[in-house]
């Protein structure tokens, strides 16, 4: 729960949601697609600042909100809009996004997983091979009219072993594209499903980043910004965790790759890492604090100086080809959510989803709810003291956030007087003001 107090009233809506507002410039196809489904778009081609979307929200009181991964969504952002159902983010990364306030407040946040991953796993083979061959100093030395032809620490990659930390939609990705560059890939996921995974694809297994590194060449980071458990990755590799790259060959080209959360390794770790001849090379295309695209004046490189380090301004998925790929992608989960009711890729848990058969002309009841004993049966006894037969249901708690979602097709649809009697019934059976968080009626369509 956050500290703040929380409304006593749920967020009510009937009907579609149809109000939007686009900040960070995704692409425009997803205004396009959203205007098809009948929503009316405001876009801000720059991140605002706290103050500008609180006023843009209070103002606009929008249905939804569209964002990459630089705006900042916390309690005083998601109160602004009393209408507000949705954050949807156009990219992966969820933790610019105070996921505990969303879900007391009744506000769902979605992703996109899947439309980047190849973009991004494009872009590491291409710094692998670029890192391992050397290229970049060549080409400063170029710059400089140095003519320095040697093959002092340059490397094929055929036979070399790479180690994937997170195996994932991305990790899976270089692995395969590693595979064919006919490399051996070992890799780290503390999570059993993809551990799994990448035994039935062949790899190899490790219990431990220090197994990784151990025998690794090159080391790339593919982890959310929590693990499995919810815990942060904050710091996930220290000075320590380089220092295990120690025992590797002196054949071995060291090179580490971070694509995934700049916060995941401390800059001075690395660099002292690097220093100290652990680490040969390095790439990053994320930091552990990134200028808003308005303003990168006062940002600083905190690597800058150290030319062993090599950085770009987080591009992993900012393709030609990936970005519409990801206006398309959640312009069809915001279509599934205003028009069914239903959801996927819901941040609270994994990929969590709700889909099922809804034809047009269904009355549907959505609910986000407190997972507290009781609400649940509040949710079903309320329909059912409507006269209202539930045709289908489907329903996914949220533990960790202390919050459920549950959605209904009914044969009648409620009336206002009755959806406030299943507010009322859910606060007298679990003694939670709050215990209903945001409720929409309304016929698919």
């Amino acid at each position: 729960m956050t500290d703040s107090v929380l409304p006593m009233a749920p967020r009510r809506e009937v009907g579609r949601l149809t109000r939007a507002l686009v900040v960070e410039n995704p692409s425009e196809v997803l205004d396009q697609e959203l205007r098809r489904q009948g929503i009316e778009v405001e876009r801000l081609k720059d991140a605002p600042t706290e103050d500008e979307l609180v006023r843009i929200l209070e103002r606009g009181q929008h249905h939804l909100l569209f964002k990459r991964s630089v705006v900042e969504v916390n309690d005083r952002v998601l109160r602004a809009s009393k209408s507000l159902a949705a954050v949807m983010l156009c990219c992966i990364g969820d933790d610019s996004v105070d996921k505990h306030a969303a879900a007391d407040h009744g506000v769902l946040v979605m992703n996109d997983p899947v439309s980047n991953g190849r973009s991004v796993a494009e872009l590491v083979i291409g710094e692998l091979i670029a890192l391992s061959r050397r290229v970049f100093d060549s080409v400063i030395e170029m710059n400089e009219s140095v003519w320095r032809k040697n093959s002092n620490a340059r490397y094929e990659v055929l036979g070399k072993t790479i180690g994937v930390i997170g195996l994932g939609n991305i990790g899976r990705q270089v692995a395969q594209l590693s595979r064919a560059l006919g490399m051996e890939v070992v890799f780290y996921d503390s999570a059993p499903i993809p551990r799994e995974v990448g035994l039935a694809m062949g790899y190899r297994a490790c219990d431990s980043m220090k197994e990784v590194f151990a025998q690794a060449d090159f080391v790339t980071v593919h982890v959310s910004a929590t693990d499995v458990q919810g815990a942060s990755n904050r710091g996930l590799f220290s000075y320590e965790t380089f220092k295990h790259w120690a025992s590797r060959p002196k054949g071995s080209p060291r090179i580490f790759i971070n694509l995934a959360r700049g916060f995941v390794v401390d800059p001075e770790d690395l660099r002292r890492a690097i220093t100290e001849g652990l680490v040969s090379y390095a790439m990053t295309d994320v930091f552990p604090d990134e200028p808003r695209a308005s303003d990168t004046s006062a940002w600083v490189n905190p690597y800058q100086g150290e030319p062993r380090v090599f950085a770009t301004p987080h591009i992993g998925a900012a393709t030609l080809e990936a970005q519409p790929r990801i206006g398309l992608y959640v312009a069809r989960t915001t279509e599934l959510l205003s028009r069914y009711g239903m959801i996927r890729d819901c941040v609270f848990r994994p990929r969590a989803k709700i889909e099922f058969e809804a034809p047009d002309g269904q009355h549907i009841l959505a609910v986000v709810h407190t997972d507290k004993r009781g609400t649940k049966k509040a949710v079903d006894d309320a329909i059912y003291e409507a006269g209202a037969s539930n045709v289908r249901s489907a329903h996914v708690d949220f533990p960790e956030y202390g919050m459920a979602y549950d959605v209904s097709v009914l044969d009648r649809p409620l009336t206002a007087s009755q959806a406030d009697s299943l507010v009322q019934m859910a606060q007298r059976i679990t003694g939670e003001p709050n215990a209903i968080r945001w409720l929409r009626t309304f016929t698919s369509e």
